[in-house]
């Protein structure tokens, strides 16, 4: 009997939480085959089997956390032959007392095929739509299921049901006035309660660790973005498409090697402050899964596009919880747009171990007084920075700050800069 158990996919973890198995006792697998989905606190990821063989048992139920050397399931190998071993028959119809198996609920009596491409997302959706994936056909390269094949096989299904309904309800009787008591039951609701654990117990521990560490201290500044906003209309008339973050990352990475007690981490132990050579920026993404902080390494090394690229693609590896752990790891400084969202002013907190972290907010049209006692109507941003006090001080940030909006409001310095 092959023990299946949990092991460090190679991210340094020590505990994970089972999300969904693929099996169910008595399947048969082969080698390589997707037995379980697990989900530790920076990804989601699918453990395969050791061996060709039996699903025995499932130790585990799912929703539970376990640590790293924990056994998840049993397999029955098949033998030199091909076979499986004779005793296996027989535990099959005396399972062992010790663990109970868990119980399974097929979603359909058809089953589908034993191998099934699709990435975690796509499996997260099925599920919290009591989809079988197994009865999905897929339509991407090789067969791979995505997500529109789950929401049109739901449409499908939803089709069939409401024809039967409309059957049935012929025959349906009008039900019975509820009663008074039955009224005021139904008032009461209970509370319903959503699991601590995953990555939200992970952003849970990271926050924390942060504000009990970290004397926090946030400064407030608007910048600008008439002059960037029209640059950025001309480059789309000439077939060019660049986010304003990707302009934001470039300008920043300029005002930290101005200033770089900002892209620092503080060593207690060794009572030292690191100044990073390198430019790594973390990119807050608020994804399905909670707030993941992908890193876009060496952005002082990238073009303005490869930023603007290389950002798209971080952003849509989040969405999906396909991100590897390097890319989620060595960061230097983190931004976070909330501008889309609508918001106009927050106090972000710091990605522990480092010293700062810069909030961009919404945009919005506004009369503005300028130096020749005009009311011009301009497009403003307010940007949010958090700091570690122990680092740095108030009037460093402020210049710091100043020094970004200057490149944001005068894109030709920020192009003299990156020539």
């Amino acid at each position: 009997m092959l023990e299946v158990k949990l092991h460090d996919i190679g991210e340094g973890m020590t505990e994970a939480e089972i999300l969904h198995y693929f099996v169910k006792p008595g399947d048969s697998v082969v080698a390589d085959q997707a037995l379980v989905e697990v989900q530790t606190d920076k990804m989601v990821a699918e453990l395969p089997s050791p061996a060709t063989g039996v699903v025995r048992e499932l130790l585990i139920n799912t929703a539970s956390t376990v640590e790293v050397g924990t056994t998840i399931l049993l397999i029955e190998a098949e033998n030199r032959s091909g076979l499986v071993d004779q005793s296996v028959a027989t535990t099959e119809t005396a399972p062992a007392a010790k663990v109970e198996p868990i119980k399974t609920t097929p979603a359909a009596n058809i089953k589908g095929p034993r191998r099934i491409m699709a990435a975690p997302y796509t499996r997260k959706i099925a599920r919290e739509n009591d989809v079988d994936i197994t009865l999905v056909s897929g339509t991407g390269p090789a067969g791979r299921i995505l997500v529109q094949d789950v929401f049109h096989f739901m449409e499908e299904v939803n089709n069939q049901t409401s024809v039967a309904q409309e059957t049935a309800a012929t025959d349906t009787t009008e039900p019975a006035p509820p009663s008074p008591a039955a009224k005021v039951a139904s008032v009461r609701t209970e509370a319903e309660t959503i699991p601590f654990t995953g990555i939200r117990k992970h952003i849970a521990k990271k926050m924390t660790q942060s504000l009990t560490t970290i004397p926090h201290v946030t400064h407030f500044e608007e910048i600008d973005m008439t002059n960037l906003l029209a640059l950025r209309q001309e480059l789309k008339a000439d077939g060019v498409s660049v986010s304003a973050v990707a302009f934001f990352i470039k300008a920043l990475v300029v005002a930290l090697k101005d200033f770089p007690v900002f892209n620092a981490k503080l060593d207690e132990e060794n009572e030292v402050i690191i100044l990073e050579k390198d430019y790594h920026i973390g990119l807050a993404v608020d994804s399905t899964l909670g707030l993941i902080v992908p890193v876009l390494k060496n952005a002082h090394k990238k073009t303005l596009l490869e930023v603007h690229a290389e950002m798209k693609e971080l952003n849509e590896k989040a969405r999906l919880g396909t991100l590897s752990g390097n890319e989620m790891r060595g960061g230097t400084m983190t931004i976070t747009n909330v501008g889309p969202l609508g918001s106009t002013g927050a106090t972000p907190i710091i990605n522990h171990p480092e010293t700062a972290i810069i909030a961009f907010h919404k945009t919005k049209k506004c009369a503005v007084v300028t130096d020749d006692d005009e009311i011009v109507i301009r497009s403003m941003m307010n940007i949010s920075m958090s700091f570690d006090h122990r680092v740095a001080d108030g009037a460093t940030a402020v210049a710091f700050t100043n020094r970004f909006a200057e490149l944001i409001e005068n894109p030709k310095k920020l192009w003299l800069e990156l020539i």
